[in-house]
Formats: C-alpha cells, structure tokens, sequence
C-alpha cells in the first residue's frame, strides 16, 4: 500500500503530462472559431497585398519556378536571384509573397510531419531551415511587404491570440470555464504587452546593433582609424555577446511571451525578463516540454486533418452516387464543381470543369466551402499552438518560481467563472 501511495505522489510530481490537455483546449468551439477569425484576417490581408505581385516567376510557357525556389536551390543565392530576375523581369509573371510563402510553408510542414513519424531528424531540421531561408529570402528581397504584414499578424496575435492564451490560462489554472467576451476584453486591455513584448528583444537587438555599428564607424577615421577600432574591439565583442544572447531568448523564449501575459498579467519589459529567465535556468526542461508538445501537436494535427479528409470524402462518395447527369461538355455535373478530394489537397488535384457561369458560381461555393473546412484544421494547430505554450509556461513558472499552478493573474472586471464539466469539452 506504500509502494502504491509513493507510486502515485511520483507521478503526481511528473508535470509533462499535463501538456496532454492541450488538445482538449484546442478543440473547444469558441477557441476554433477565434482562431479561423484570425487566419481569416491574416490570409485577407495577404491576398490583397498580393496584388502588388512583386515575386517573379517563369513564363507561361515554361514550367513554374518562382525566385524563392531558386534563392533555395542555389549555392549562391544572392547571384542566382539576381541574375533569375533580370532575366525574366519582362517576359516573366508575377505573384504574391503571401501566396509563394503559403504555398511552399504547407509543403515543408507536411514534409516535416511525415519525416517526424519515420523519426528522420536530419530531414526534418533541413525542412525548418529551409523554411527560415524562405523567410530570409521574402525579408531581403520584398522588406517593405514583409514589414507591412509583420505589423497586421502583430495585431491578430495580440487580439486573437491573446485571447485564446487567456482562455487557456483560466481552464488550466482553476478548471473553470471563462467567458470569451470577458477573455477578448482582458487580451484588448494587455493590448500593448502583447503587441510589444516580441518587439522589445528586436529593439534591444537593434540598439546594440547601432553601437557595435558606430565602433566600427571608427575605423574610417584617417591613419588612427584601425588602431582606434582594434581598442574598442572588447566593447564590440561585448555588444556582439549581448545580440547574441538576445537572439538566443528570442527563438526560445518568444513561445511563453503571450502565455505571460495571460497568466500574470505583466508588462512587455518584464515578459521578456520572465520568458529569458526561465529559458536560461531551465534550458533542458523547456527543450523536453516542447519537444513533447511539438510531438502531441503533431499527432493531433493529423488526426484532425484525417477526420476532416473523412468527412468530406464521404461527403463527396455520397453525392457523387446521386448524381450521374453530364453538362454540356460531357462531364459530370458533381464533378464540374468539385474535384476529388484527395489527404494532401482537399480541394482535388484536377481543377473544377465548369462550363456556364451557373457551375462557375456553383464552383466557387462549393471551393468556399471546403476553405472553411481548411481552415478549421489550421486553426486547431494556432489554438494547439496558444493553448499548449501557455501550460508550458505554468510548468516553468512552478520549477523555476515555485509558484502554485492555479496561481493566476485575476482582473477586478472579469465576471465570476463556472467550473468545468466533462459535458464543456467539445
């Protein structure tokens, strides 16, 4: 009897398992819902801003490559680009960044999943890289634009994701059942802690840019310029230390910064000294809790990609029985408007034949549809992204802390909670 009461404190004492309740947070309704807002908004920005079409891409008459495959393609991709544009700045088309940026991130994601499962480590750390080479290429070539939707996805992070962050927060910390409007409220107050909060290491960053920038504005100087830089050369390489840290807490610590917030309520300047302190004082713990969730994200990304394959295959199957009449160009009329869906691409791999403007219209209804349907599944991964952070931010703050999980930031205007029930989870 012992043995099993020290057992079970043992576990108890194991806080990982807890991330596992990330999924069940991410597929509440209210959650799902804010999050296909969100992606709504980002993805409507994107299109419009694609109508500048500044990313260059091979003729018509030639298979399509765009610039982004050819920075990536190549040993020397600065030349490549350059010489890759020149050459079909005229005769070459045009699309959008969003939409070359969209495309090639959903193939390095289900690339990455797939290698995930065949546990091929190095294909999957060359699908990341390559993915923050895209992102290198989109900055360096077409920084006006990145700059523009960098600013728009801030906001919907700050609102939409805050919110969610804030629904996760409550549930985790006393199991209790937040109101959205009153967690939309909170995440509009702390507005600016989650807008600013990744902007300050970046600020940092640039400060400290500028002074390592300005020592070496010294070298310039005639005849003592070296020597006057070789003596601030420590000060340099203090600076150089200091970005390098920065950078560092940044990729790791940029996750608990909007879980901060939601939880204790902080400002901007001391979400980033609470996110980089736990990072650093507990760099293995937050590597093994991520891990975890990346690997439980993944799982449940694919289960729900599944589930929603399912349902409109079998959706597609059922109707496809009941209509077997042809339009006039001799094609099915189900399958004039919708193509057969397939696990990687639910919109078919063969493009809708329509052949009057009514099939047009059917077409585009029946493609808004299963955007929808599209939309969800990527907004379980954003909601599994918010939701599982901000558990992982309370395990920290209870090792790193030792502050109670159910210890949670409470504003004076939120209404009273309700428990959880097993019949609230969606």
């Amino acid at each position: 009897m012992a043995n099993e009461r020290q057992q079970l404190q043992i576990f108890e004492g194991l806080l990982f398992p807890k991330l596992f309740q990330a999924f069940g947070m991410a597929v509440q309704p209210s959650k799902l819902i804010l999050a296909l807002l969100g992606l709504t908004v980002i993805c409507l920005a994107g299109y419009i801003m694609d109508f500048s079409a500044t990313v260059v891409v091979t003729p018509e008459t030639q298979e399509t490559v765009t610039e982004l495959q050819i920075y990536l393609g190549s040993t020397t991709p600065d030349t490549a680009t350059a010489e890759f544009r020149r050459n079909f700045k005229e005769n070459g088309r045009r699309t959008g960044v969003f939409s070359a940026m969209w495309r090639f991130g959903a193939q390095k994601l289900h690339a990455a999943l797939w290698e995930l499962f065949q546990f091929n480590l190095g294909s999957i750390a060359k699908n990341i890289a390559d993915y923050f080479k895209a992102v290198a290429w989109a900055i360096k070539y077409h920084y006006i634009y990145c700059g523009v939707f960098a600013l728009i996805k801030l906001v919907v992070f700050a609102v939409i994701g805050g919110t969610i962050c804030r629904l996760a927060a409550l549930q985790f910390a006393r199991s209790e059942r937040p109101e959205l409007i009153a967690a939309m409220r909170f995440s509009l107050k702390k507005f600016a802690s989650f807008f600013f909060s990744p902007l300050v290491p970046v600020i940092g960053i640039l400060g400290m840019g500028i002074f390592v920038f300005a020592l070496g504005l010294l070298c310039n100087i005639p005849v003592v310029g070296p020597l006057l830089t070789s003596l601030f050369t420590l000060l340099a390489l203090l600076g150089g230390t200091v970005i390098a840290a920065i950078l560092i807490g940044l990729a790791a610590g940029f996750n608990l910064m909007p879980p901060a917030v939601a939880y204790d309520g902080l400002d901007a300047l001391d979400v980033m000294g609470r996110s980089y302190s736990y990072v650093f004082r507990r760099p293995w713990r937050m590597v093994f809790y991520t891990g975890i969730s990346g690997i439980c994200g993944a799982v449940c990304y694919l289960f729900v990609r599944f589930f929603a394959f399912l349902l409109i295959l079998v959706t597609f199957g059922i109707l496809r029985l009941s209509v077997w009449s042809q339009n006039s160009s001799g094609v099915n009329r189900l399958t004039a408007i919708w193509s057969k869906p397939e696990f990687m691409n639910f919109f078919g791999a063969n493009p809708a034949a329509a052949s009057s403007t009514i099939e047009a219209i059917a077409a585009f209804i029946v493609h808004l549809c299963l955007w929808i349907v599209a939309g969800l599944v990527v907004s379980v991964v954003i909601t599994f992204y918010f939701s599982a952070n901000t558990i992982i931010y309370a395990l920290m703050r209870n090792k790193v802390d030792d502050s109670a999980l159910d210890d949670v930031f409470l504003d004076s205007e939120e209404p009273h909670l309700d428990a959880i029930s097993d019949s609230d989870d969606f």
